[in-house]
């Protein structure tokens, strides 16, 4: 049986995007979300609040850095990778998710929506990651639909 690295989220930016370049040339935006979660202590609904670091490579870190703003709302879909190093003759680690999909959603304390998503490629090839929108939707033209009588009521199902 094959693991499974999967990590979804919907949560604020807590600070602006920060976009650099490796030494290799490859774009890197990394920024943090909150997630909120309802929690019941006794009688009463309490918020806690959980930070995740997030990083977001390639063309679609170049794309979308000047749209992630503090506060913002997002949706992430990535895996989680730990980073571990020594410090001062200390181990030191870190989690942070690396994003595969992201979706922008309502501007910064808003509840709205908007419906672009964008997905990299191979995310643990970072090299290789591109910006591809994904689209769920075929749009036609409203035009097309003049006339309500047009549709024949015999193929629905129910």
């Amino acid at each position: 049986m094959t693991d499974i690295n999967r990590v979804f989220l919907v949560g604020r930016l807590t600070r602006d995007a920060e976009l650099r370049v490796t030494t290799s040339g490859t774009s890197v935006a990394k920024f943090s979300i909150a997630v909120n979660r309802s929690k019941k202590s006794g009688d009463q609904w309490d918020e806690e609040v959980n930070y995740f670091d997030i990083v977001l490579w390639g063309k679609t870190a170049e794309a979308l850095s000047k749209y992630l703003t503090k506060g913002k709302q997002v949706a992430i879909d990535g895996e989680l990778r730990q980073s571990r190093w020594e410090q001062e003759g200390q181990n030191r680690s870190r989690i942070e998710i690396h994003a595969a999909n992201i979706q922008l959603l309502g501007g910064s304390g808003s509840g709205g929506s908007s419906g672009q998503s964008y997905a990299q490629s191979n995310v643990p090839r970072q090299e290789k990651s591109q910006m591809q929108p994904q689209s769920h939707e075929k749009s036609v033209p409203f035009e097309k639909f003049e006339d309500p009588g047009q549709f024949d009521d015999d193929g629905i199902p129910f």
